[in-house]
């Protein structure tokens, strides 16, 4: 049977995103690292990203209800893949 943890990352803010990226060259390609799971950056899967824009989500279960988030969207890195047909 798996164990069980609960998982609360640190979700960064606009400013903390924008104290990052400070002094890097506006030219400057932005990659991804995802995690695998949970908090393991180990093996991580590398994304560039795409987009950016604010989503609308749907509240906590309330009808009617709906939260803005902005999002950033990330797409594989430029290169020749293998297309997965079914």
């Amino acid at each position: 049977m798996a164990e069980m943890f609960d998982h609360a990352p640190q979700v960064w803010t606009a400013a903390r995103l924008r104290e990052a990226l400070a002094d890097l060259p506006d030219e400057t390609p932005i990659h991804i690292g995802v995690a695998d799971g949970p908090g393991d950056f180990e093996g991580y899967g590398e994304y560039v990203l795409v987009d950016a824009e604010p989503v609308e989500m749907d509240g906590n279960g309330d009808p009617g209800t709906s939260e803005v988030q902005f999002t950033l969207f990330a797409d594989a890195r430029a290169g020749a893949y293998h297309l997965d047909v079914d």
